[in-house]
């Protein structure tokens, strides 16, 4: 039986760096040092004006087919919140920008937070059907964009990144059975509501301030509320059904939603702390970037080596749940 597996991984973070000193400068009354304790953020990195979620995507990819043959590449997926346009596709650029053959296959998806483990499923899929074999997979995002200049807890959380990932054939599957969850009930949770065709440049009363509908809004609690209920039990029905148990789990990789969040989510689940990856300090939250830049930062730290077996954990904007288990 042949399967999938990841073979390589890279990362980009903007040059620009917003930093708790700096954010202190625009909001004096704010207390740098309690937030940083709290949500485990002390700089993030952000575009500038001129360099966007697509920007991002070829930097990383020119960076992740370096010594890899592009041309073994035959499948784009692109996951990203913060679109160049509308229309075209993004991976449509990608393509070209790249250089990439022209009979292989592109497209985008939108999905926040659990992008990442859905990106995996999408490419392990595409692979087992035989309409790849070699699946370049993008997640960039730059909700800086999104954040309105006032809106400082936001500001404090999210910075920008892209990550991309070649997944290949394998004759021994590497990346287990998918657990994938969704509760679009809860989409006014975490929102940006203008800016696309459903009534646009409406005053609404989830509001924030006088801050107007095309920036993020974010139900704090109730995200909190989502996640401590959703997560225990996909890790527990993802280790079902890949027939398996937590004590055989060599690394645990969540989303790096917020150190408050996933410290809260490890003593939960009572997974052991050194086996738990939190560390957000110098990028802060990249939405569905956050598990490959992660994951490579483990790999680079020597904190995962070959042979391990991985639980990636997804989870947010949607609502959208993943998981899954990977061998590196």
């Amino acid at each position: 039986m042949f399967g999938s597996t990841v073979v390589k991984i890279e990362y980009y973070l903007p040059e620009k760096i917003l930093s708790n000193d700096n954010l202190m400068q625009e909001f004096p009354e704010w207390d740098a040092s309690k937030i940083e304790k709290k949500v485990g953020i002390k700089n993030r990195h952000v575009t500038t004006a001129k360099e966007s979620a697509l920007d991002m995507a070829i930097k990383v990819s020119s960076k992740v087919l370096e010594n890899f043959d592009s041309n073994k590449i035959d499948f784009i997926l692109f996951c990203t919140q913060s679109p160049e346009y509308f229309l075209p596709s993004g991976a449509c650029l990608i393509q070209d920008k790249l250089g990439l053959r022209k009979n292989i296959g592109a497209l985008d998806f939108n999905l926040g937070c659990s992008g990442f483990v859905y990106g995996l499923t999408l490419a392990d899929s595409l692979i087992k059907s035989g309409a790849a074999s070699n699946v370049l997979l993008i997640n960039s995002e730059t909700y800086s964009k999104h954040i309105h200049p006032q809106d400082k807890s936001n500001r404090a959380i999210f910075g920008d990144g892209a990550a991309a990932t070649i997944i290949s054939t394998s004759n021994i599957p590497k990346i287990g059975k998918f657990v994938l969850g969704t509760d679009g009930s809860g989409f006014n949770k975490l929102i940006v509501r203008d800016g696309a065709f459903r009534d646009v440049n409406h005053q609404r009363e989830y509001e924030v301030s006088n801050y107007n509908g095309k920036y993020i809004y974010m139900n704090g609690p109730d995200i909190f509320n989502f996640t401590m209920d959703v997560v225990p039990k996909v890790v527990s029905d993802c280790l079902d059904s890949n027939n398996t148990e937590i004590d055989k789990i060599d690394f645990f990789i969540f989303h790096q939603a917020n150190k408050y969040i996933l410290d809260f989510l490890r003593k939960k689940i009572k997974i052991p702390k050194e086996k738990f990856y939190v560390n957000m300090e110098e990028t802060g939250n990249t939405v569905s970037a956050t598990i490959p830049i992660a994951l490579r930062q483990c790999l680079d730290n020597k904190l995962v080596k070959a042979g391990d077996k991985v639980m990636l954990v997804g989870f947010g904007v949607g609502l959208s749940w993943a998981s899954c288990i990977i061998e590196v």
